[in-house]
């Protein structure tokens, strides 16, 4: 009986390292045919027309208010509302919502504000959060349209127009993703970044589009149509991230959410390992909150659609959690606590690693053909993507580890508030 226990255990190490290595790539070709399949469904059809510098007409133009919550902001949102100014739309207003903010944002606002009549301001004296600066800007407007934009981000001058395109032909869309680019790259964890955005962030949302249902828009650039928003009740305060509860909230109430690539804005984004962990983990965090609080609806017939999501993370979890047993085994075996029989292979991948180093390279580069005319110069940072499944896999693993248990034992938040993020070197 012993001899049975040892041997199963060993055939169990050795069978799960293969999926620890062969999951990531699998989820790679999954990414990749609906990227490809997405691109020549959807977005070859518009590309000339795109690279001629060209902008859809539509056959409507309703208004459409931009929305900037703001947090400590001083260094960045005047840039971002002078891009605002400049849409290429007709009938826009502008909301910035100073949310108790220490600096001066308050004051360069309200100074724009006497000088542009599109831009209103909304000061909170208390730290109330993105989610409640979103509601109470959505709540003050007229307008069935809005697009979301943070603080420090420049939105390209044509992002309205693309994103209207959607809601003017589709009554049932409730949400749109834009295509966040970015553009700080002076060190060379903001080089990663930038191909981590176009081969994991924006593949994965053109793969997601063709199999079902979005995981979430992004929350620094997104447009939604308010009769959605008030149909599901708006922003929840209480969620670590607000875009991902929302676009759960419409897709689980029938409203569709799609991705713009057209729809460009540039970001800033954390360069020190510091910021990246806190930001990462703050989106591991909020995910598994979302996953739990609908994990009730989940196994409703007419929530089918997203299943794939679903599974997607439930097994990313599970590769996650297999991940940290398969080395703390690995090491018991090392220090002689395991029997001799129960061997755990070498945890240097090998063989497998040189098939996912390759598959990922591989990988990099069609999300970056597809890229390529969003965001001039990215062959230039292929080099950098040798790093790209260390940076990418381990710090996923890593968030989902420490994430799932804070949420389960953690305690419950009334609200999430704002607190500065690592926005690169300057």
């Amino acid at each position: 009986m012993i001899d049975f226990i040892v041997q199963f255990f060993d055939y169990v190490f050795h069978k799960s390292l293969g999926f620890i290595f062969y999951y990531p790539l699998l989820m790679a070709y999954v990414w990749m045919i609906g990227g490809i399949f997405y691109y020549l469904r959807f977005e070859r059809q518009d590309n000339k027309f795109f690279d001629d510098g060209l902008v859809p007409d539509l056959s409507a133009y309703p208004g459409v208010t931009l929305i900037v919550p703001c947090h400590n902001e001083e260094h960045n949102v005047r840039e971002t509302v002078d891009a605002l100014l400049r849409q290429n739309y007709p009938y826009i207003e502008i909301i910035a919502v100073n949310d108790c903010s220490k600096d001066r944002t308050g004051i360069i606002l309200d100074e724009m504000a006497k000088e542009y009549p599109q831009l209103r301001v909304i000061h909170l004296a208390e730290n109330q959060g993105k989610a409640i600066g979103l509601t109470m800007a959505a709540m003050v407007t007229t307008n069935e349209f809005l697009v979301c934009v943070d603080g420090d981000a420049i939105l390209d001058r044509n992002a309205v127009r693309w994103f209207m395109r959607h809601f003017i032909a589709g009554p049932r869309m409730g949400a749109i993703t834009g295509n966040p680019r970015i553009r700080n790259r002076s060190t060379w964890l903001g080089c990663i970044q930038v191909g981590e955005f176009s081969s994991i962030i924006g593949l994965i949302k053109r793969a997601q589009r063709v199999y079902g249902r979005l995981f979430t828009v992004s929350g620094v650039i997104a447009a939604f149509r308010k009769t959605a928003l008030h149909d599901v009740g708006y922003w929840s305060p209480e969620a670590m991230t607000d875009d991902i509860d929302v676009s759960w909230k419409l897709q689980l109430n029938h409203w569709d959410i799609r991705f713009e690539p057209k729809a460009l804005c540039w970001i800033l984004m954390p360069e020190t390992i510091g910021g990246l962990w806190k930001q990462r983990l703050r989106w591991a965090v909020g995910a598994a909150e979302v996953l739990l609080k609908f994990f009730g609806q989940m196994f409703q017939w007419r929530k089918r659609r997203m299943w794939g999501i679903y599974l997607e993370y439930f097994v990313s979890v599970f590769w996650a959690y297999l991940i940290i047993f398969n080395i703390v085994v690995w090491i018991l075996n090392l220090t002689g606590l395991l029997p001799k029989a129960i061997t755990v292979p070498s945890l240097v991948p090998g063989l497998y690693g040189v098939l996912l180093g390759i598959t990922c390279l591989i990988q990099v580069l069609v999300s970056l053909f597809l890229d390529r005319r969003y965001d001039k110069g990215l062959l230039s940072i292929y080099i950098w993507m040798i790093w790209y499944p260390f940076f990418y896999w381990i710090l996923n693993m890593a968030t989902i580890v420490i994430a799932v248990p804070k949420v389960l034992f953690g305690r419950r938040r009334h609200r999430a508030t704002w607190v500065s993020p690592d926005r690169g070197v300057r």
